[in-house]
């Protein structure tokens, strides 16, 4: 029986009206959020009271949002320096929830909310689930991490808040995932991408075929992937996979979502984020429509205000489709992970989008890189699909895979081609970068 999919536009009734208004009408909303934004932060953070006075500018220099271009940047060092609640701008007894986010190197990046802050988060999560597909009263099946990480508490109060009934399932555990989907028959799941083909392996391991579930609609977040991932989760659960985007300093998930019925692109709900894009290395805006790292302005928040939050995210903006606000295109990297191998630029996803082109191979992957006689070398370590690993070529499907690779992403790289299962499965984000170069 074919599934009845969710990739139709809802009714536009039932939509919050700033979702349709007017491009005038949310650049006003914007400005008057803006400038209450920045005299807040102001006012009552000495970080920004400091940097701003730096720059020479006040809040009340902001009469036009472009205006926002002249203020300084906010960076993870920043969030840092001040750890842990040095960038909070209320008193500590008024936030009700601290979030964090681990990182990769020193202090991890401390975030606050206040029941303010927690009721706007819920809100537009739930708008996201309902752009993204879900509708009240489905059974929406959270399998992002609970606890410091934003993910799992951000998806379960917003599925709460749209009227549906959460399974609060975390990550991890696979075949109980497996089990809880085939019983309790959710029509949503809200998972990372790399995670969920993990869950569609432990299906197949089981001899149950994932497009056989329940599941109509999967909100994927927490780590970039590409259009040959949302193809093969698509064919292999017949379900809607949509991109979400968020990021713990901002706000967590539901900062951007894409629309179920178009899914070109994460539009941004500019009534509370305001976005821009600039060149990563100078921070020079870019217009609308060129590449670069997105930046973020918060419009609503009261315990953490951020003020061009240097994300380091790599986006452009395009107009809007579905909603009158504007997109963003899938993030194509970050800028702070890409890989510069012998001088060319290389992303783990443009690597993911050749392996996944090739029905040999899978999509669970790895890139080592390491130094040789003072040169940067990059292995390629890719798990072949069941049945050609049993007797196909892997020597030539190798030497294929690293041709392409040569020719498109412009690297030599040596290609390995290994065993189902062989490559550790990540309960969360996806580890793809093994970098084995001494550190300096």
């Amino acid at each position: 029986m074919t599934k009845q999919r969710r990739n139709t536009p809802p009714d536009r009734t039932l939509l919050d009206p700033i979702e349709t208004a007017s491009r005038d009408e949310i650049a006003a909303l914007q400005l008057s959020r803006l400038r209450t934004t920045l005299a807040h932060a102001y006012a009552n953070v000495p970080h920004y009271r400091a940097s701003f006075d730096a720059a020479g500018v006040h809040p009340d220099d902001c009469k036009v949002l472009s205006d926002l271009a002249r203020f300084p940047f906010l960076t993870k060092d920043d969030l840092r320096r001040h750890y842990p609640f040095g960038l909070f701008a209320v008193p500590r007894q008024r936030v009700v929830r601290v979030h964090a986010s681990s990182g990769t190197t020193g202090l991890p990046t401390v975030v606050g909310y206040t029941a303010n802050d927690i009721d706007v988060w819920a809100r537009v999560m739930a708008r996201s689930i309902r752009a993204a597909g879900g509708r009240p009263g489905d059974l929406v099946h959270v399998a992002y991490g609970y606890g410091l990480f934003t993910g799992g508490l951000g998806a379960h109060y917003g599925a709460e808040k749209l009227g549906c009934t959460v399974v609060p399932m975390s990550g991890g555990q696979t075949e109980k995932q497996v089990q809880l989907i085939n019983d309790f028959g959710p029509a949503v799941i809200m998972v990372t991408p790399s995670y969920m083909l993990a869950i569609a392996d432990a299906f197949e391991a089981q001899g149950i075929d994932p497009s056989t579930t329940s599941l109509l609609v999967g909100i994927f977040g927490a780590e970039p992937w590409t259009e040959s991932m949302r193809t093969e989760i698509e064919a292999r659960f017949d379900m809607d996979a949509v991109d979400i985007y968020g990021l713990s300093e901002v706000m967590g998930p539901g900062v951007a979502n894409e629309c179920v019925e178009t899914k070109d692109g994460l539009h941004i709900w500019e009534d509370h984020f305001y976005p821009e894009i600039v060149d990563p290395a100078t921070g020079e805006a870019v217009a609308d429509g060129e590449h670069g790292e997105i930046v973020w302005t918060s419009l609503t928040k009261e315990a953490f205000p951020v003020v061009r939050y240097r994300s380091r995210d790599l986006t452009r903006l395009l107009p809007g489709t579905a909603r009158s606000m504007r997109r963003m295109e899938k993030i194509t990297g970050r800028s702070d992970d890409m890989l510069i191998i012998r001088g060319v630029n290389v992303f783990p996803t443009q690597i993911e989008e050749i392996v996944l082109k090739d029905d040999r191979l899978s999509p669970h992957y790895l890139l080592e890189v390491r130094r040789e006689k003072a040169l940067d070398e990059l292995d390629v370590l890719v798990e072949c699909r069941p049945d050609f690993a049993a007797g196909g070529d892997r020597d030539g499907a190798a030497a294929e895979l690293r041709h392409h690779i040569k020719s498109l992403v412009g690297v030599t790289a040596r290609v390995r081609l290994v065993d189902p299962d062989s490559i550790e499965r990540s309960m969360g984000k996806a580890k793809r970068v093994i970098d084995l170069r001494p550190k300096t």
